[in-house]
């Protein structure tokens, strides 16, 4: 029962915050947008190089089974 009337009181005090800060907040969000595209493009860029290695990896592994399997015919 505590956590619901905390959660409401939270809810309350958080909608009085953005009325009474919302040019505030509106420029938070305006200072946010740069960097979480930059964080999310360098994100990006690590999964595509983690990836291109990955698929190098498995080529390498189909070509090693390929020249064991050619080298026992």
């Amino acid at each position: 029962m505590w956590i619901i009337l905390g959660g409401i009181a939270a809810i309350i005090l958080g909608v009085l915050g953005l009325i009474q800060w919302w040019l505030l907040f509106l420029k938070a969000l305006v200072a946010l947008v740069p960097f979480i595209l930059l964080i999310g493009g360098i994100f990006a860029v690590i999964i595509g190089i983690s990836s291109v290695k990955e698929r190098a990896e498995e080529k390498r592994e189909e070509a090693a089974e390929q020249s064991t399997e050619s080298d026992k015919s």
